[in-house]
């Protein structure tokens, strides 16, 4: 197979999508029944991390080791990367030593760049421009919980950061509509956005985003690399809060979600994230089985088995 990478939601097509959600479904009922499978037995997954992480990290490496592989661990501040090795020749070195890579960088170039000099398939773990692992997770999420996401409303209420922009590809891909508020001095980046706007509107205060939506999403004010404007946010931000009254605003079966790590009282009220419609923990643990089916698709294709 052709070498394929992951380094943004856009780079897949909707049946390529629905193939390895199917294939999800199947890896993590085998997790919970406690059935063995090593598809990538002997396989190795290098995880390049410039950016801290909890989740990321952790569904990465327990991914690999379910699956039958080695997952290698790297910190840039503990690697020639480090040090100003050109990302070009990095992606030249690692990617003969392995099998898969995943990078949690900052800048979206450095990935591409990566992605560009790599034998193997690169995997987006998160750039300051996308999120696609979380996104295709929530997604997954939404369809466990609720079936198709198509011609649904999914609400982003908050900062026009790499979650939102991964928002945006899956409402084109997945065909739903995505309304968005963000405070003034935060809006999207226009030269980010599709030129197509049929899948997203914009709506000047939070709550309005909120009505009648099948799905409210938030993220945190301030994101890693931005902690310098952190007073300036709270400041901005201050309504944009996803508390209980938004929540009345969208449908009564609407779900929330959060990526997390999550600021109880600042993005997200804590009887909302801890409420009754929260599917916060079945997100994150989601992170892990659709991992691992991307995985399994990049390193060796599509599997014909029943499921």
């Amino acid at each position: 197979m052709a070498i394929k990478h992951f380094l943004q939601l856009s780079d897949f097509t909707l049946d390529e999508f629905n193939y390895v959600m199917e294939r999800a479904r199947i890896i993590k009922r085998r997790f919970k029944e406690y059935q063995t499978y090593h598809p990538l037995l002997d396989r190795t997954l290098v995880m390049i991390f410039e950016k801290n992480s909890t989740r990321t990290r952790l569904s990465f490496e327990a991914g690999m080791h379910q699956l039958g592989g080695a997952a290698i661990y790297l910190n840039t501040r503990d690697s020639q990367l480090g040090r100003g090795e050109p990302v070009e020749d990095a992606g030249q070195v690692i990617s003969r030593m392995c099998d898969i890579i995943m990078i949690r960088t900052f800048g979206q170039d450095i990935i591409e760049r990566f992605a560009a000099n790599s034998r193997v398939p690169v995997i987006n773990g998160l750039t300051n421009e996308h999120h696609p692992c979380q996104v295709f997770a929530d997604v997954f999420t939404y369809i466990e919980h609720r079936g198709s996401i198509k011609g649904k409303t999914v609400a982003w209420v908050g900062d026009a950061n790499n979650m939102l922009y991964s928002w945006v590809q899956a409402a084109q891909i997945f065909d739903f509509h995505l309304t968005i508020s963000t405070p003034k001095g935060y809006e999207a980046d226009e030269a980010r956005l599709p030129v197509s706007r049929t899948n997203f509107t914009f709506f000047d205060h939070p709550g309005d985003a909120c009505q009648g939506a099948d799905l409210i999403n938030t993220d945190v004010w301030t994101s890693m690399g931005y902690e310098d404007e952190n007073v300036a946010r709270l400041k901005a931000f201050a309504g944009w809060m996803v508390d209980s009254e938004k929540m009345a605003r969208a449908r009564p079966d609407a779900l929330f979600m959060h990526c997390l790590p999550a600021h109880r009282g600042e993005e997200v009220s804590a009887d909302v994230i801890d409420g009754p419609q929260s599917v916060v923990w079945d997100e994150a643990e989601n992170r892990l089985h659709i991992q691992k089916a991307l995985l399994e698709y990049l390193v060796i294709g599509k599997v014909t088995e029943p499921g």
